[in-house]
C-alpha cells in the first residue's frame, strides 16, 4: 500500500517519489495546502473506493497516519 500511496501523493503534489517516506508531513515536507491536501484525499478516496470525512482529515498529518487510517477501515 504505501508504493501506491507514495505514487498518488506525488502525482498529486508534483513532488519526487524519492522523497516520500511514511514520517513525511504533507504539508511541512511535503508543501501540501489545505486545497492540495483536499485534492490528495480525493485521489486516495477514488482509488480506494473510500470515503474519507472531512473531521477525519484533521487527525492526518503524515503519509503514516493516511496508511494507518486506511489499514483501520479495512483498506489493504
Amino acid at each position: 500500500m504505501l508504493e501506491k500511496i507514495i505514487e498518488i501523493i506525488a502525482g498529486q503534489l508534483t513532488v519526487e517519489s524519492s522523497t516520500i517516506s511514511e514520517s513525511s508531513s504533507f504539508k511541512e515536507d511535503l508543501g501540501a495546502d489545505s486545497l492540495e491536501l483536499f485534492e490528495l484525499i480525493m485521489a486516495v478516496e477514488e482509488e480506494y473506493d473510500i470515503e474519507i470525512p472531512s473531521e477525519d482529515l484533521n487527525t492526518m498529518e503524515t503519509v503514516g497516519d493516511l496508511i494507518t487510517y486506511l489499514k483501520n477501515k479495512g483498506v489493504e
